[in-house]
């Protein structure tokens, strides 16, 4: 495919202000950026508004855009931005609705919700601090560290497949060990 010349063309005949160029551009980079922010966001919900949003700002930009080497990583950069923008809106609604949740609850049940929280948070800990030492390790980088199968591979210098498998492992005590505590 010859891209890169259909690009340039395209991106000439959007300074001449020709509206057949974005939708030329659209039906080009649309999946591309669907899947992009598939992964960012991990909901269907809110992406088609941003990649229209992606697109109005290249027409508002359109006199600007001067190489096709660029223009790439110009329209992910466009994307990205976006989704980082609205992540933060989606954490600051969280936010907000977490606030309003917990004044609207009595400090008497407060109260017990917190004891029972540190009660449940006890056994969790308590199971977790049984599981085998490696597992334990794994479980411990991939849950509460936040760290990626791969990246915990890398970390310990094993395989993936070496890190799904304890995790799982831990997963199944952990769940035979909460049951007793009644908690799965």
């Amino acid at each position: 495919m010859k891209k890169n010349f259909e690009l340039e063309i395209v991106l000439l005949q959007l300074a001449e202000d020709n509206p057949a160029a974005i939708e030329e551009l659209f039906n080009y980079y649309y999946p591309r950026l669907y899947h992009f922010s598939k992964t960012f966001l991990k909901l269907d919900e809110g992406i088609e508004d941003i990649l229209q949003e992606v697109f109005i700002k290249i027409w508002q930009n359109r006199n600007r855009i001067k190489t096709t080497a660029t223009f790439n990583a110009f329209i992910f950069t466009i994307t990205r931005n976006l989704l980082i923008n609205e992540l933060r809106s989606r954490l600051n609604n969280q936010k907000v609705k977490d606030k309003v949740g917990k004044l609207a609850i009595p400090v008497e049940y407060s109260f017990i919700e917190q004891s029972e929280y540190h009660d449940l948070k006890e056994k969790v800990d308590r199971a977790i601090s049984d599981l085998p030492v490696r597992q334990k390790e794994i479980f411990n980088l991939s849950r509460m560290s936040g760290y990626s199968h791969k990246e915990i591979a890398e970390k310990l210098n094993i395989t993936t497949k070496a890190v799904e498998f304890h995790i799982a492992k831990a997963t199944v005590l952990l769940r035979k060990k909460l049951l007793n505590f009644e908690l799965a």
